[in-house]
């Protein structure tokens, strides 16, 4: 999956979004994620390892995420729901007359083949713009809330 986003966001305010793995992080997400299937298990300075899934969605993944590096967010599947692996990461830009522009990109591999399926619908072109939307909502609504 590869999708770009503008958002109203500042690029500092956007990687705190993304990084952000408090109590706040289900009400941040709270459109994409299930805060019934969020939990942390290992935080570091500029690492963090979460159990995380979306509301409606039979599947859930633990994940090592990493921003160690200023302008991008790694993550790397640990475990998951479906049998599978993948990773991805999230590059966060300055956006042309303010906010961020944010580029996104992972892969899901190794599924169990009774569930590579749904994970197939995950990779359409429809699913991603739904997703690409949610994303500039949240960090539209997270600008609009939050200070530097």
């Amino acid at each position: 999956m590869r999708f770009d986003v503008d958002t109203k966001a500042s690029p500092e305010l956007a990687r705190r979004a993304f990084t952000d793995f408090t109590d706040h992080r289900p009400r941040i997400w709270n459109r994409t994620l299930d805060p019934r299937k969020y939990e942390l298990r290992e935080l570091g300075d500029t690492w963090a390892v979460a159990r995380e899934g979306t509301a409606g969605s039979p599947f859930w993944v633990v994940v090592r995420y990493d921003w160690s590096d200023p302008g991008v967010i790694r993550w790397t599947t640990v475990e998951s729901s479906y049998g599978g692996a993948g990773d991805g990461l999230v590059r966060i830009t300055p956006g042309t007359g303010g906010g961020s522009h944010v580029h996104a990109e992972w892969e899901n591999t190794g599924a169990r083949a009774t569930q590579r399926p749904l994970l197939f619908l995950l990779h359409l072109p429809p699913m991603q713009r739904l997703i690409a939307r949610l994303w500039t909502t949240t960090l539209d609504r997270y600008a609009e809330h939050e200070r530097p």
